[in-house]
């Protein structure tokens, strides 16, 4: 593991808004201004570099951003206008009567995550109109805090008959369902966004005032709760990074500690540090697994590491989807038994999806190492994004593999934590594309986009051309560098190195015709990979280029056979795209009767008119007629497929990731 003493102020380690905002100037919040808050010395070694300092201007993700901002977050905050969210926070403040008109008791946190969106959202686009619309809810939101700190509008508007959830007393059912501080969790996590974002201290006081009370509540010969559904370790980790307040980190660990006296749903069943198995509700694992990074970390709790790695392991070996999904089982929204990953019947939420990329970010951070990303990157491009439309305003909850024409995205949910998941991480996506570690700079994600840093040695400024991750041909212009040697680590995936994911649970059925090529300033180098990357040592001129070609044929994925569902059948990848044959481009088949030809030659087309602009697979398959006759005829066809991530956006109508390509596979009429 990387710890390392902590030497600049690292304020996101997601979204990476850096430093540079207004200090803190009272007593529990020590100015970020002045030397480091966090006195105990350990941290990340590796930091992400600012998603403020990346500038996307790529044809793929740079949309996705813009559609956010003008299309996602203002349906989400009409939605919870709609719906009565802002109502219980009016009701809460005694300036609205009725009783909490929502749901579910954690419906206090889709107006915190748009908040923490939008605030993203409004440090890449400056919107008046917007920030003003979120001051509001911000004032609307502290007057329903109670004097002592308490935010939950589920009790406040009604103390004496709460939500049936929450129980008599404040946290009685916590680790049940009440879901406070799940609550604390979300505001902390979006209070410190929007801080970094603006400098306004408005809805960061609100959260100091709430961590405060958690701080007074809870703790050795106090309430020894442990968290139903985990965040707000991560929330104050991130407070701590921004006050410096000891209490506030050492009241996340003591959360962690306080596991393992309950049921494996909310990771509960064993101390945190004796787990080594992915078990229970799939976000609060990830989300908690965030949270032991965090903590590990900023501690240098190596015990917290061993129990993540191994539980990393778990997973990537026996329980990730090829879309990068996590949590098969619909029943209770999490990790089933080991290589039980049913395609019609997988659930992988969308927020697990995002909660995958949380952890999987973390570990890099400590790690160094791309099978991180080569985790993440197969969860951006799939199993994640397809929890949105292509425009933006309509979504998924669960994300199965396949589908038999019923499955349609909804304009909002009753529990709408997957949209409003989705206002807060699209922003920052341009946080993962670049991290330092002193005179090393990793490029992590491929995408046209240009940036700004410091290293150890000093500033460097380059540009990314590429047209990934459609094209594999990336070029890096460095227009400005430091005078003394520094390494450049480009990431060369999993899948460009025959390795789609980080063990066999998948693998390339078909051998690479194409090699990984490497080039600086037109010159060839020798490609010389460790851990992951291609890493390049040298005293950098200004207007160098770095040319890097990753091949992107279509390959055929296979399963390791103890995945019962996936058997004899065949997925497609070109690059890190996972693909899906829909019905609404292969009319008259029954996908789930065709036979892909095993020897047959996949071709890929990019059509700019379809979806936005994809790729388009066309496989050579066998089709079984479905007349009724005592030998049933069988024909050539064609089946075309496009990415995972874009399904459904056409109409009902079947899907399928996984083909049949052996006949004991295919349905017979």
């Amino acid at each position: 593991m990387k710890f390392q003493p902590f030497v600049l102020p690292l304020f996101l380690l997601v979204a990476s808004l850096g430093s540079g905002q207004p200090g803190i100037q009272t007593s529990t919040t020590p100015s970020t201004a002045s030397a480091s808050p966090l006195e105990n010395g350990h941290d990340y070694a590796i930091h992400p570099v600012p998603f403020t300092a990346v500038k996307l201007t790529d044809s793929f993700w740079a949309p996705r951003i813009r559609r956010n901002q003008q299309v996602t977050i203002p349906i989400a905050l009409k939605q919870c206008y709609d719906t009565g969210r802002v109502d219980n926070f009016l009701r809460a403040a005694h300036e609205k009567p009725g009783p909490f008109g929502t749901e579910f008791p954690f419906d206090d946190t889709d107006i915190y995550k748009i908040i923490e969106g939008a605030s993203y959202s409004l440090q890449i686009t400056p919107d008046a109109a917007l920030e003003a619309k979120i001051d509001d809810l911000i004032a609307i939101v502290g007057r329903a805090q109670e004097p002592d700190g308490y935010l939950y509008t589920a009790r406040t508007i009604d103390p004496e008959h709460p939500h049936k959830w929450s129980g008599k007393k404040r946290w009685e059912k916590e680790s049940q369902l009440s879901h406070e501080l799940y609550n604390s969790g979300h505001l902390f996590e979006a209070a410190a966004a929007h801080w970094q974002a603006t400098g306004k201290r408005t809805f960061l006081d609100i959260a100091l005032k709430n961590a405060d009370l958690l701080c007074r509540d809870f703790g050795h010969g106090k309430l020894n709760t442990a968290p139903g559904h985990q965040i707000v370790e991560m929330g104050l980790a991130r407070l701590y990074r921004i006050t410096g307040k000891r209490e506030y980190l050492e009241l996340a660990r003591f959360f962690l500690e306080q596991r393992g006296h309950g049921k494996d749903y909310s990771q509960d069943n064993l101390p945190v540090r004796q787990q080594r198995e992915a078990v229970g509700h799939a976000v609060r694992a990830a989300y908690m697994y965030s949270g032991m990074a965090d903590v590990a970390a900023l501690l240098g709790d190596a015990e917290y590491l061993t129990a993540i790695d191994a539980i990393w392991q778990d997973v990537v070996e026996r329980k990730l989807y090829v879309t990068g999904g996590i949590g098969a089982v619909a029943k209770y929204e999490g990790f089933g038994a080991a290589y039980d990953l049913p395609n019609l019947a997988g659930y992988n939420e969308t927020c697990a999806a995002i909660a995958n990329v949380y952890w999987n970010q973390r570990l890099f951070l400590l790690h160094g190492s791309a099978q991180y990303f080569d985790v993440l990157e197969r969860t951006l491009y799939n199993g994640l994004i397809s929890g949105e439309s292509l425009s933006g305003d309509r979504f998924f909850y669960p994300n199965p593999l396949e589908s038999v024409g019923k499955y349609e995205r909804s304009a909002w949910f009753g529990c709408a934590c997957c949209p409003s998941n989705l206002c807060r991480f699209i922003p920052s996506v341009s946080g993962y594309v670049y991290a330092t570690e002193r005179d090393r700079l990793y490029v992590n994600l491929y995408v046209e986009s240009t940036t700004q840093m410091e290293l150890a040695g000093g500033t460097i400024a380059l540009a990314q051309h590429t047209q990934y991750p459609w094209s594999g041909d990336i070029e890096l212009r460095l227009d400005q560098v430091p005078a003394q040697e520094v390494e450049l680590a480009l990431r060369v995936p999993g899948w460009a190195r025959q390795k789609p994911v980080p063990s066999d649970l998948y693998r390339f059925e078909d051998d690479p015709t194409e090699s990984v090529t490497l080039a600086i300033n037109d010159q060839p180098v020798e490609l010389k990979v460790q851990d992951g990357y291609a890493v390049l040592l040298r005293r950098w001129t200004a207007g160098d280029r770095v040319h890097l070609i990753l091949p992107m044929p279509v390959r055929r994925l296979v399963a390791k056979d103890q995945v019962e569902a996936d058997r004899g059948r065949v997925a497609f990848q070109r690059g890190p795209i996972v693909f899906a044959a829909e019905q609404v481009d292969n009319p008259g088949l029954d996908l789930t009767r065709v036979k892909i030809d095993r020897e047959g030659s996949v071709s890929a087309t990019f059509d700019p008119q379809l979806l936005g602009g994809v790729a388009v697979l066309s496989a050579p398959a066998h089709f079984v007629k479905p007349e009724t006759t005592e030998k049933p005829e069988t024909i050539s066809t064609t089946v075309k497929a496009i990415p995972y991530y874009a399904w459904a956006n056409r109409g009902l109508g079947a899907m399928e990731v996984w083909l049949p390509q052996q006949a004991a596979a295919a349905r017979t009429p």
